[in-house]
């Protein structure tokens, strides 16, 4: 099952590819011979959007790149793409070879990097350049939140998507107003707001959608493409449909968190499962949020599923008990990506299985130049692929996940489909549940500028 079509097929595996696919093809008296009559083929999922063993104001990340490959890997993602995030100060070369350094060894699964521009000079317009031919990276984050850390200015944004142009790369970005999130902080404190509800009176959907807007303002004076990363509300979103019918190249990415349909949790009398759903931009507290996001994407108003993976444990949540702006944003979602898609998109009717492999893998696979080697079942690609069993079934928690975070934001939820096997690279790692696994299997992945789906030109 690809993207494109769907049919009965067998398909052939050697060194690591994707040898034939047939209607019926005689394997050899060696080969490995697996019957999924009923399942589908498809390709490994392509996680667009993970933070793993990441530090972030003295706090790491529980997930690093060994447990959170194997989670993604047990939930049928094939590929991970990481974000480097330089200090304020450090060059990109540096963090970009501290971040191999981290996770070479560790990962299962093959994994690819974006670079995040956290501040702006010359040698970092010049570095781009060497980061994008050298390193083999060809998105470039830039945030319009967290003031005073990662937050650039809106002429930094421009110059940072000129030069992108220039390279061929994709601009990214984290939208959300981060000068207006961070008066709102002030006002709320001196107000004494401390709890969890002021991390939600802080960041109000219209934050997301106005830096939404203006993303999409500065990147059209330069006519560069523009990749909105973890799109959690309507307005945000509707904003992306808008530019897409007026012609400006804009691509969308979401969230399991957003699609879920479990909410944020804000009212839970546990602090605990309240703090663990914090992330940015928000969970949206509107109900019809998650099936409207699901129609969306349906309707190739929004193109991808990114896991922003971030997670810290209940003990690092908990240091912002007291002042809710003190809790470390982030939330799960490397491991249940897929199911959580499956469960509330295909199986709800909002999309079908070729248009789940799109959003899951393809559309990652060609936006970030890896298609067809990656996400596609077709000769020639790599062996990434997940048999997806439509009838399997399972309550997700977090007492038997495989992530090392000691909460799950879906915990509770029925999940009809999941991956039978999972091959990476033509390896059986996932075998009716049992993980086939070995560190550092996994290759890094150079992604080339100039993907055709960002300049179709």
């Amino acid at each position: 099952m690809n993207a494109d079509s769907m049919g009965r097929s067998d398909v052939k595996i050697e060194d690591g590819k994707i040898k034939e696919v047939a209607q019926s093809i005689r394997p050899r008296e060696n080969y490995l011979v697996l019957d999924v009559a009923g399942m589908f083929i498809m390709p490994g999922g392509i996680d667009t959007n993970t933070h793993l063993d990441y530090s972030y104001k003295k706090l790491r990340t529980v997930d690093d790149f060994y447990y959170g490959t194997r989670a993604a890997v047990s939930g049928g993602t094939t590929m991970i793409m990481d974000f480097v995030i330089p200090q304020i100060g450090e060059s990109l070369e540096d963090a970009y070879r501290k971040w191999r350094k981290k996770a070479d060894t560790e990962v299962v699964c093959d994994y690819g990097l974006h670079m995040a521009i956290t501040w702006w000079d010359e040698d970092i317009e010049k570095e781009m350049s060497q980061v994008a031919i050298s390193c083999g990276i060809n998105g470039f984050m830039m945030y319009m939140a967290f003031k005073k850390q990662y937050m650039l200015t809106d002429s930094e944004i421009y110059q940072a998507c000129v030069r992108c142009k220039d390279l061929g790369a994709l601009p990214m970005v984290h939208a959300e107003n981060g000068s207006v999130i961070e008066e709102n902080i002030k006002q709320l404190l001196n107000k004494g707001i401390r709890g969890i509800d002021g991390h939600y009176l802080s960041r109000p959907e219209d934050v997301e959608e106005e830096a939404t807007l203006r993303a999409c303002m500065i990147a059209n004076q330069i006519r560069c493409p523009l990749y909105v990363c973890n799109v959690m509300s309507k307005p945000a979103a509707e904003i992306i449909a808008r530019k897409k019918r007026e012609g400006i190249l804009v691509f969308g990415e979401t969230t399991p968190a957003a699609l879920s349909g479990r909410g944020p949790n804000r009212d839970s009398h546990s602090f605990r499962v309240a703090a663990a759903h914090v992330t940015c931009p928000p969970i949206s507290e509107d109900d019809s949020t998650p099936t409207t996001l699901m129609k969306m994407l349906a309707s190739e108003k929004l193109d991808t599923i990114g896991s922003n993976n971030c997670t810290y444990d209940s003990e690092q949540k908990a240091r912002g008990r007291h002042n809710f702006s003190k809790i470390p944003c982030g939330v799960n979602g490397i491991e249940d990506r897929m199911a959580v898609i499956w469960e509330k998109g295909v199986n709800t009717g909002i999309i079908s299985p070729s248009q789940f492999v799109a959003i899951t893998s393809t559309n990652a696979a060609k936006l970030f130049n890896l298609f067809p080697k990656k996400g596609a079942v077709a000769p020639g690609s790599d062996a990434d692929l997940v048999v997806w069993n439509p009838k399997r079934e399972r309550v997700i928690s977090h007492h038997n996940h495989r992530q090392a975070v000691d909460y799950n934001i879906f915990t509770g939820m029925f999940i009809h489909g999941g991956p039978e096997y999972v091959f990476v690279r033509g390896n059986l790692c996932v075998d009716n549940e049992v993980l086939r696994i070995q560190k550092g299997y996994g290759n890094y992945i150079n992604t080339q500028c100039y993907s055709r789906m960002a300049y179709p030109g």
